[in-house]
């Protein structure tokens, strides 16, 4: 089997400073945590070549608890993807399904594994809106809990800047961190994420929230196939209208498959007005769309694979009100190859954030 893999710059740069860090600190000493910045430009978190894939994990931590706009649907089919509504036309509350007093709001969600997978890489994203009817302080943007298949919750603390964004009507962030060891041990499953740093209410932005957990994994019976996970934080607005993210150095044989999937925070469903497109370079770019996901409107609160919702998560609302975590199917842009593969996201509407972006795409046929 043919492996090449590791962190790639900013993963590595990241490892090289915590481990300088920590053993120039005493053994009782605290690292200091990470800084945060309104904007971050996407680079790579992590790249492999190997037989083997991706899979990823997500669910929503804010949903509607009643109409507050005049004209909104009821708050059951707004969640259930039957009427159209977006978070700031209700009154928003906290997901919260666990059992346990101490937390404010959790979700759950399977990690799907092939038997037999080894997991080479996993990253926790989490992100929300702090200022909605109520505002949250950001000291508590860089830690949430996780509960691994029948465990219990672990604290996790982001160990990279944090993206912090302040406007008139939003306080948004993203933050993350590497949960490898944790999911490694602990396989496949449904895992648990609770505690993220979301505010309830009502606001013309609305409230919305969510978490990702993204795993790449190797298995000798699979495909050999480029993996390759990035994050940022970018505001995507319609004076801004237009961002490309490139995977470079990325050879992509005639004729391969691929998938892509995108976490995104505040888009609308309905509203449209944006795009995502796909491209090697080598022929026309293929504009992403599907039975979930329409081609003029890819950030519409949806959390799904290839069109269809992703399995087993709890809550299982089909409209998520403000929170995007989706796989799509990316094999149209291939078809010709390239040495490259470029995303554009476009809006023309009120806009959304991006915080990560990671692909799986055939590295021979």
């Amino acid at each position: 089997m043919r492996v090449s893999l590791g962190l790639t710059s900013r993963g590595v740069l990241c490892a090289l400073a915590a481990a300088a860090l920590a053993m120039a600190l005493p053994p009782t000493a605290a690292a200091p945590a990470p800084g945060e910045a309104p904007r971050i430009p996407f680079g790579e978190r992590y790249r492999a070549t190997q037989h083997g894939g991706i899979v990823r994990a997500a669910n929503s931590a804010a949903t509607c608890l009643t109409p507050a706009a005049t004209g909104a649907p009821p708050c059951a089919q707004a969640r259930e993807g039957t009427a159209k509504g977006n978070n700031g036309d209700y009154e928003m509350t906290y997901v919260d399904v666990d059992d346990d007093p101490n937390t404010y709001n959790s979700s759950s969600a399977e990690l799907r594994l092939p038997t037999g997978a080894r997991v080479t890489y996993a990253r926790l994203y989490w992100g929300g809106n702090l200022r909605v009817g109520e505002q949250k302080p950001p000291e508590d943007n860089g830690r949430v809990l996780i509960a691994e298949p029948r465990g219990r919750y672990k604290e996790v603390l982001a160990d990279t800047v944090i993206g912090h964004r302040r406007t008139g009507v939003m306080d948004g962030y993203t933050a993350s961190a590497d949960v490898t060891g944790l999911v490694a041990r602990s396989g496949g499953g449904s895992y648990t994420v609770a505690q993220l740093n979301v505010a309830a209410g009502r606001s013309p932005a609305g409230a919305w929230g969510g978490w990702t957990l993204v795993a790449a994994y190797a298995h000798p019976k699979e495909p050999l196939r480029h993996l390759v996970l990035m994050d940022g934080y970018e505001a995507m607005t319609p004076s801004r209208g237009v961002l490309d993210i490139t995977a470079e150095a990325l050879p992509v044989p005639p004729g391969a498959s691929g998938a892509a999937g995108v976490v995104a925070y505040d888009g609308d469903r309905g509203r449209g007005g944006e795009t995502l497109t796909v491209g090697t370079g080598t022929a026309p770019a293929h504009r992403v769309r599907d039975a979930a996901n329409p081609a003029g409107d890819p950030m519409n609160s949806t959390i799904t694979d290839h069109g269809r919702p992703a399995p087993r998560r709890l809550p299982a609302y089909p409209d998520t009100l403000g929170y995007d975590s989706d796989v799509h199917g990316i094999t149209p842009a291939l078809a010709r190859g390239g040495d490259s593969l470029t995303f554009r996201f476009t809006t023309r509407d009120e806009g959304y954030q991006l915080g990560a972006l990671f692909l799986q795409v055939d590295a021979r046929r």
